[in-house]
C-alpha cells in the first residue's frame, strides 16, 4: 500500500497543478483588472488649452549707437577752451572746444570792412549809370571786385566757424583726449559722441529664414549684464544681399534705450518670432513617446485612459497637439509613467491653499 501511495503522489501533484492552471486561465478578466487597478496612483493633471504659440529662432548681434562719431579738429591750432567733461550729455550745437581764433577773427573783420566799402562803391557806380553819366566797364570791374571780396569773406568765416567745435547731434560724450593749451593737428581726436537713445543691433540669420522676417517685425534682445531683463525692438532693415560664403543675410533692428542701459559693443542675444498663432497645446511632460507614436493618459472619473495623439511643433516645455484630444480634457502631466490603461488615479491640486479670510 505504501508503494502504491508513493507511486500515485506525482500524479496527484500534477493534477493539482493542472487544476490551478485551469482556474487561473478561466479567472474572470474583469476581476484581474480590478485587482490591478485597485491601487490608486497620485497624479497631477492639466487641461488641454488653446493658446498662442510662437515659432521663433535665435541669433547673436552686436549693439551700435544710433549715431556715432569721433569729434576731430579740421585745422591745426592751439586749444583755447574746453566746455565739456568726460561722459557729459550734450545737445546738438553745443560748443565743445574753442581753438585759438584771434587771427581768423581779425581777417573776417577786415574782409567785412572791405566788402562794405566795395558794396558802397558799387552802389555809386550803379547810380551814375542810371543818370547815364557812368561807365559800364567801371561798374562791371567794381562788381567783380565786390564778388571776390564776398567769396573771401565766406571762406574766412568758414575757417573761423570751424575753430569753434560743436556737437553735430545730441548724445553722450566719451573721454576727453585733449587739454587746454595743447597744439592739435587736423584729424586729431578730441572725444567721441554717441546717440544712445536708440540702439542698433546688427545680426545674421540663415537664408532659409528670410521669408519669415520683415521690416517692422518685433524682436526681443538680451544681454548678460541684465539676465532677468529683456529689451523689445523692431526690425528696421534687411540687407539686399546674402553672403555667398556663410549663406546668411544681415538684419538690423532698433531698440529704444531711454534708460541708457545698453551700450555700443554689447553682445546681444536676439529672439525673432517668425509666426504667432493659436493652437491646442499641452505641457511637454504629458506626452509619452512609444516607438514612432505618442500617447497621453486622460483622467476621467478617477480612471486613467490611454489615448494616442499626434503632436506637432515643440518649444521648451510646450508641445502642439494636432489630433487625439479635445479642449479642456484633463491630461496627466506628472505621474504618467506609473500608469496603465484603466488604473485608478488620485488627482492632487498644486495650487496654494486659500488662507481663511482671503478673498
Amino acid at each position: 500500500m505504501e508503494n502504491q501511495s508513493a507511486s500515485r503522489l506525482p500524479l496527484i501533484i500534477l493534477a493539482v497543478v493542472l487544476t490551478a492552471l485551469i482556474v487561473y486561465l478561466q479567472w474572470p478578466e474583469e476581476s484581474a483588472d480590478q485587482q490591478r487597478g485597485a491601487r490608486q496612483v497620485t497624479v497631477k493633471t492639466s487641461p488641454v488649452i488653446r493658446a498662442e504659440f510662437s515659432d521663433e529662432f535665435e541669433a547673436l548681434g552686436t549693439a551700435n549707437a544710433n549715431e556715432q562719431v569721433m569729434i576731430t579738429a579740421q585745422y591745426s591750432d592751439i586749444v583755447e577752451s574746453i566746455y565739456f567733461d568726460d561722459g557729459d550729455k550734450v545737445e546738438k550745437g553745443d560748443v565743445l572746444v574753442q581753438l585759438a581764433n584771434a587771427e581768423e577773427l581779425a581777417k573776417v573783420k577786415e574782409l567785412q570792412s572791405n566788402l562794405d566799402e566795395a558794396e558802397s562803391q558799387l552802389k555809386r557806380y550803379n547810380n551814375l549809370l542810371e543818370r547815364n553819366v557812368g561807365s559800364i566797364s567801371q561798374r562791371d570791374e567794381q562788381l567783380s571786385k565786390t564778388q571776390s571780396i564776398r567769396a573771401q569773406l565766406k571762406s574766412a568765416q568758414a575757417v573761423l566757424d570751424n575753430l569753434t567745435i560743436k556737437a553735430p547731434f545730441s548724445g553722450q560724450l566719451g573721454f576727453r583726449q585733449v587739454s587746454v593749451g595743447a597744439l592739435i593737428s587736423n584729424g586729431d581726436v578730441i572725444t567721441s559722441l554717441d546717440d544712445l537713445e536708440t540702439i542698433k543691433v546688427d545680426f545674421a540669420i540663415p537664408e532659409r529664414f528670410l521669408p519669415t522676417v520683415s521690416v517692422g517685425q518685433t524682436i526681443t534682445a538680451r544681454n548678460v549684464a541684465y539676465p532677468d531683463e529683456s529689451f523689445k525692438g523692431t526690425v528696421s532693415g534687411i540687407s539686399s544681399r546674402v553672403d555667398s560664403l556663410t549663406r546668411t543675410i544681415q538684419i538690423r533692428a532698433q531698440l529704444p534705450n531711454f534708460e541708457g542701459k545698453l551700450r555700443p559693443g554689447m553682445l546681444m542675444g536676439i529672439v525673432i518670432k517668425r509666426k504667432v498663432e493659436e493652437i491646442m497645446q499641452l505641457p511637454e511632460s504629458a506626452v509619452i513617446p512609444f516607438e514612432d507614436s505618442h500617447f497621453v493618459f486622460v483622467a476621467e472619473d478617477g480612471v486613467a485612459k490611454r489615448k494616442s495623439v499626434v503632436i506637432g511643433r515643440r518649444k521648451p516645455g510646450i508641445v502642439e497637439i494636432i489630433s487625439g484630444l479635445d479642449l479642456a480634457e484633463d491630461v496627466v502631466v506628472e505621474g504618467a509613467l506609473k500608469l496603465r490603461d484603466g488604473a485608478l488615479v488620485k488627482i492632487i491640486d498644486d495650487k496654494p491653499a486659500t488662507v481663511k479670510g482671503e478673498k
